[in-house]
């Protein structure tokens, strides 16, 4: 990583009126001046400076720019790093590229920017991942997660826990050094008194890292249904637009169809499927094969039934799918039937929330959203500020974390010698470890980086 320096296009690829390559390494400087020609006889670091991007080959100019010059170590990666402001265009973007390139930079890889700014001391692994999840985020909560992971808020509670187990392995050592049996039974209480307080305050953490993960992630939610109840219908409704195809025909939805909604700052990420019905038609076989599996792999089902047919066998099929899922009941277009034949339809509903709707006028939404916040978030939606965990990785090496050190607390209620108790201690910090990328496979990290888009 010393010896090359890399380049990439840091801007989506279309028409804007800025486009941005970036250049990271030793050479960046070097190379860059090849083909940037400006009157300023200084280049200050840091500085916006104009000129034009030359093809040394010819001289041709290629486009006119504003370029910074960055000193290490005061930038993103810790090293030299150049960014030429362009216009916003693939072509001069892909030949200023081709040009830095030619004269010695590497194509970045995916993430590569970020890895080299965690490699490099910059930032912790918590802070790289929440490089991203600025990028992706679907929600005002969704940014305000990860503007505090950057800030570095996740980084700072799990180091303070980790100097506490650092803390208690120190007493045992202590302990070990001078075994006289009044230190040993002083030292044996501050240590479980201490490891308590650790648990506490993982468990703490691990209470909000469901909601995280959905303010991330979004909530996995699918619309199920037999032909023709209002699937689609609700998709639209949902969006406020017309996004999926509506029409009297069943059978109109033969794919799947997602999208991203919110409600109420939380993201949906909302299937659309097809019908669930049996039938000899092999394109839409295979809609319904697509759309059986979305139910299987979401987090919550939204199913409908039409109001004026009732509930009939192939509905029966479907609610004993839906026995271990979160899921909503929806009667739709009762403003087709009277109360009477809505009350029927519910009597043969088992325990789940169910909702009274109309789409085509717009009634019971207000009702399903709610109901969607009430059965995830149990009413009480977490604010974002208090959570710190958002994805399943950092939940994974907590609940790890915890394992281990719940396992050290039981070990001392056991009267297990303590030099048996630091192995789960250590194994706690490095589980901790795995989260700020300071006990982490390379493997694993090249894997996260991976993720990311190549110019970040």
């Amino acid at each position: 990583m010393d010896s090359d320096t890399i380049t990439a296009i840091s801007t989506p690829l279309g028409e804007g009126g800025i486009g941005i390559v970036r250049l990271s390494g030793k050479d960046a400087f070097s190379i860059v001046k090849k083909v940037f020609k400006t009157k300023n006889k200084e280049l200050k670091s840091h500085k916006l400076i104009y000129g034009k991007i030359v093809n040394p080959e010819d001289e041709k100019i290629v486009d006119e720019v504003l370029v910074s010059f960055m000193s290490a170590p005061h930038t993103y990666t810790r090293e030299n790093i150049v960014e030429i402001n362009c216009h916003g265009g693939i072509v001069p973007l892909r030949k200023i590229l081709e040009l830095c390139l030619k004269q010695g930079a590497r194509m970045a890889e995916r993430g590569e920017f970020t890895q080299r700014a965690f490699l490099n001391g910059r930032i912790d692994l918590t802070q790289a991942e929440a490089v991203m999840d600025i990028i992706r985020a679907k929600t005002d909560a969704g940014r305000e997660i990860a503007v505090s992971q950057i800030e570095g808020k996740l980084y700072d509670k799990i180091k303070d826990i980790k100097e506490k187990i650092v803390g208690l392995l120190a007493l045992v050592e202590v302990n070990l050094d001078f075994p006289e049996e009044d230190i040993e039974e002083v030292t044996v209480e501050k240590i479980k008194k201490s490891t308590k307080e650790i648990v506490a305050e993982i468990e703490e953490i691990l209470e909000t890292a469901d909601d995280g993960i959905i303010f991330r992630e979004g909530l996995k939610t699918t619309i199920i249904g037999k032909p023709n109840v209002g699937k689609s219908s609700l998709l639209n409704a949902l969006l406020k637009e017309q996004r999926a195809i509506v029409t009297e025909i069943p059978g109109t939805t033969r794919d799947i169809l997602e999208e991203v909604i919110s409600i109420r700052g939380v993201p949906l990420r909302v299937i659309d499927t097809a019908g669930i019905r049996k039938t000899k038609d092999v394109v839409e076989k295979i809609g319904v094969e697509r759309a059986e599996k979305a139910v299987r792999e979401s987090d919550l089902v939204l199913f409908i039934v039409d109001a004026k047919v009732g509930i009939e066998e192939e509905d029966r099929t479907i609610m004993e799918m839906l026995k271990n899922k979160k899921s909503i009941f929806i009667i739709n277009k009762i403003d087709l039937v009277d109360s009477e034949k809505v009350e029927e339809i519910i009597k043969k509903i088992d325990e789940r929330p169910v909702i009274k709707a109309s789409f085509k006028y717009g009634s019971g939404l207000k009702k399903l959203e709610e109901s969607i916040l009430n059965l995830v978030f149990k009413g009480e939606i977490t604010p974002a500020e208090s959570i710190l965990i958002n994805n399943s990785r950092q939940k994974g090496s907590l609940e790890k974390a915890k394992k281990n050190i719940s396992e050290a607390l039981q070990g001392i209620e056991e009267e297990i010698p303590l030099d048996l108790i630091t192995i789960d201690l250590r194994r706690g910090w490095e589980c901790l470890g795995e989260i700020t990328g300071e006990a982490l496979e390379e493997g694993i990290l090249n894997k996260i980086f991976s993720e990311f888009c190549i110019g970040k």
